[in-house]
């Protein structure tokens, strides 16, 4: 898939050439916007020049949500944080070498304007969206199946799913240090169901994909979140921001619920979801 996992969906229903196609350009399109690991793609254009980005209407939502968990986390998620990955390891050609001790990434109100109409970059920088750009395709992709009549549908991407439909699906929450094994279960009706985890994309001597936009280091306190939204791309966007704020601070602005793992093996999680975790 595009960010870097693979992905399916399914209705239940025969799919049509016509409608597999109609969704992987869908992929396509978000891949050719968004990949820092595309040499053609319009964020690697602004790491090399800066300028502006045209965006999709989608892309609004993107930024309003970015934006929101920007100023609730004090700076921590970032779009601006792509070029902290890239110092690490994490980089265009997948070095998983470190090149540059931790710095801060740079201010979004420095540097980065996010309108209704897409992004501009006064200086080049490598802008990363895996805060909540995963979630966004999952949504995109349930809502292109949708609105060609199918009304039961299950997308999952690398574990970041969102479901529509009657019923529910028991969802298994993967041990963040035994991929066999779980920690829990929970129930997925119609919403989303999201997962964020350090050992995912791990490297080097205690590198990994989660850092602080404030420090650029990596988390080290809190392992592994899940969140249930109604959207996927909030659900991805809060995943990241739980390794870097209180889960009360979020829930002044956002409808969720939760588990995160602390990395001395604590577990805390929003009270509908108690009885989700094994003991």
């Amino acid at each position: 898939m595009a960010t870097g996992t693979r992905g399916r969906g399914g209705s239940g229903a025969p799919r049509a050439p016509a409608l597999r196609g109609g969704g992987l350009r869908l992929v396509e399109e978000y891949d050719a916007l968004y990949s820092r690991f595309r040499p053609d793609s319009g964020v690697t254009r602004l790491a090399s020049d800066g300028g502006s980005l045209a965006l999709p209407p989608h892309g609004a939502e993107l930024g309003r949500l970015l934006r929101t968990l920007y100023e609730q986390t004090d700076g921590g998620v970032s779009p601006l944080i792509g070029d902290r990955l890239a110092d690490a390891g994490y980089d265009a050609g997948y070095s998983f070498t470190r090149s540059a001790p931790p710095s801060p990434a740079r201010r979004w109100d420095r540097m980065l304007t996010w309108t209704d109409d897409g992004v501009h970059l006064s200086e080049p920088a490598v802008l990363d969206v895996g805060a909540a750009g995963k979630g966004q395709l999952v949504d995109l992709v349930l809502e292109f199946l949708m609105a060609r009549g199918h009304q039961e549908v299950l997308v999952d991407a690398g574990g970041d799913m969102r479901r529509a439909g009657g019923g529910s699906i028991t969802v298994a929450l993967e041990h963040p240090y035994d991929p066999t094994s779980a920690v829990g279960t929970v129930q997925l009706g119609s919403g989303a169901l999201c997962a964020s985890a350090s050992n995912r994309r791990a490297w080097g001597d205690g590198l990994h994909h989660v850092l602080d936009a404030r420090t650029g280091r990596t988390v080290d306190t809190v392992v592994a979140t899940w969140v249930l939204a109604e959207d996927a791309m909030t659900a991805d966007g809060l995943c990241t921001a739980l390794f870097l704020a209180d889960p009360a601070v979020l829930a002044g602005t956002f409808a969720f619920d939760y588990v995160l793992i602390h990395s001395d093996g604590r577990a805390r999680y929003s009270t509908p979801l108690a009885g989700a975790l094994f003991t």
